[in-house]
């Protein structure tokens, strides 16, 4: 589910966005993964909140900016300061 309305257009929205899903701040159950992946149907950019299964829990749109330079951050995670 993609709410289309919630577009994450720098990547302090996606650390944001990282930090709520990981601390579990939308109350989402069997979270077994983060992606950044594209819309089969039209290519679009979006982050993927994934469970165990890899079934879309939660997805939110980026821009082709945060795409790009975000897969590190997704990849490994948010580095405690």
């Amino acid at each position: 589910m993609i709410n289309d309305n919630d577009v994450i257009d720098t990547l302090e929205e996606l650390e944001a966005f990282l930090l709520l899903v990981e601390g579990g701040g939308l109350g989402l159950k069997n979270v077994g993964g983060l992606a950044l992946a594209t819309n089969n149907s039209n290519g679009r950019p979006f982050v993927a909140v994934l469970d165990d299964n890899h079934k879309l829990l939660l997805g939110r749109w980026v821009t082709q900016e945060v795409f790009e330079n975000g897969k590190e951050l997704v990849r490994n995670g948010i580095k405690k300061h």
